[in-house]
């Protein structure tokens, strides 16, 4: 055989034998349980299965405005209705854009919620308080 031959059947054999794929070897069986644990068995009775309890919806979570901040300190929530927050240790006391709003018979406005109040119209209020107080 020439040496030109043998070079051919060289490159040939070689690559051929890179593009063999070997599978990986078969998996044994699962090592042995040891002794200390009991070994499972498998249960020909039915399993019991725990009455199903309707879950009880959660009271929703009372969402922030996404236009306005909530007033600093205090609880307040948002109401979309009215477009403001409403203070809920403060009865008719409303907040919104850095101000206060109350209403007692009438309306008046302060920077804080201990502030000193001064009195507006239902024009110096957000609209949907007005008409909610019938202004």
């Amino acid at each position: 055989m020439t040496a030109i031959a043998r070079i051919t059947l060289l490159s040939l054999v070689m690559g051929l034998s890179a593009c063999a794929v070997q599978r990986p070897p078969e998996p044994t069986s699962l090592p042995p349980i040891p002794p200390s644990q009991p070994r499972p068995t498998p249960s020909t009775s039915p399993t019991p299965s725990k009455p199903s309890v309707p879950a009880q919806p959660a009271k929703p979570l009372p969402r922030p405005s996404a236009s306005f901040a909530p007033p600093p300190g205090g609880d307040s929530h948002w109401d979309p209705k009215l477009g403001v927050y409403v203070l809920d240790d403060q009865p008719n006391t409303f907040y919104r854009q850095r101000t206060y709003y109350r209403w007692d018979n009438g309306w008046s406005r302060s920077i804080s919620p201990d502030g000193r109040w001064e009195e507006t119209d239902v024009h110096g209020v957000p609209g949907g308080l007005g008409r909610q107080f019938g202004q």
